[in-house]
């Protein structure tokens, strides 16, 4: 079995939904592709006690993976060694030497076999990344040298990307730059005609309200709308947008992309228009990385009602692109 075929899947912070989504997904569709799980075979085995799930657990050894067989009739499991009694059902650092081993191990993984597909559950950023990473995008990226990156998160119909992620507010504005906006401008476009074989229209947005300002120095007028006129001599880039009425359904239908200033001033329409149904693709890394678009759900936990499409989409995505 050839390693590309697999697609590596992190399982994440131990109190979160993430396994309970694994296995309904396992329940409910057959993937194509190969699938190993990373995390502990101790908390594996007490979430399948408590959502009664009934699979053989196949241990894989990380120095011979591809000598083992590899199906989707059991769970091929990468155990790393986690005592779900020290903190289960609780968010807090106590996960994080484990987190630190998960994601240790997938890296390894990644670049000795060469794995083109990874997909990771959610971290609790404030405990696990204690403010030395935005977010589990630059942390991946900064473990792979990697320095120019973009979150998409995407749906056929639209995708988004904030310029900035887990940003403050109050940080935004020393963030926007002719350098971010135009690097993320075109890992979006080589992005759609990689996987899509199409030049995707890109929206803009400004940074004020109705891209206006009361202050001396408007950021719309003076660095994005400049950006953009010079962007478009290469890209189907236009702006900037009024935030308040580009997700409307005339304004929204003539986009592929919208790129918006800040973390919240995109995802939460998006979220709002699909929920589910989208996926988080980090742009720029030397391999396919998604995360389902969902948080850990900490108090979902146990509860066997959480929904697993957006890790459906994320599989489904990795298969046919």
């Amino acid at each position: 079995m050839h390693s590309k075929n697999c697609i590596l899947i992190l399982a994440g912070e131990p109190n979160s939904v993430f396994l309970e989504i694994f296995f309904k997904f396992l329940k409910i569709k057959s993937s194509r592709s190969p699938l190993i799980l990373i995390a502990s075979l101790n908390l594996v085995k007490l979430q399948m006690t408590k959502l009664k799930i009934k699979k053989k657990i196949n241990i894989l050894n990380s120095s011979h993976i591809f000598k083992s067989k590899i199906d989707n009739n059991s769970i091929n499991l990468i155990n790393v060694d986690y005592n779900p009694t020290l903190a289960f059902n609780k968010i807090s650092a106590k996960s994080n030497k484990y987190l630190e081993n998960c994601f240790r191990m997938a890296f390894y993984i990644i670049k000795k076999y060469k794995i083109k597909k990874f997909i990771n559950g959610p971290v609790n950023k404030r405990t696990f990344l204690n403010r030395k990473y935005p977010g589990i995008t630059e942390y991946i990226s900064y473990n792979f040298n990697i320095k120019n990156q973009a979150m998409l998160i995407y749906n056929r119909k639209l995708a988004v990307c904030p310029l900035t992620t887990h940003l403050p507010i109050k940080l935004v504005s020393k963030q926007i730059n002719k350098k971010n906006i135009s690097q993320k401008v075109f890992l979006i476009n080589d992005f759609y005609k990689k996987k899509f074989g199409i030049k995707p229209k890109i929206a803009i947005l400004g940074l004020n309200p109705h891209c206006e300002s009361v202050d001396k120095f408007n950021e719309d007028e003076k660095i994005i709308r400049p950006i953009i006129n010079t962007l478009k001599k290469k890209v189907n880039v236009s702006g900037p947008y009024s935030a308040d009425t580009i997700f409307l359904k005339n304004n929204r239908k003539n986009f592929n992309v919208i790129m918006g200033m800040y973390h919240d001033q995109v995802l939460t329409p998006l979220k709002t228009l699909f929920e589910y149904d989208a996926i988080n693709i980090t742009l720029g890394l030397p391999f396919d990385r998604i995360s389902p678009d969902h948080g850990p759900n900490q108090k979902m936990l146990g509860k066997n009602l959480s929904n697993p499409l957006s890790l459906l989409k994320a599989i489904q995505f990795l298969e046919k692109h």
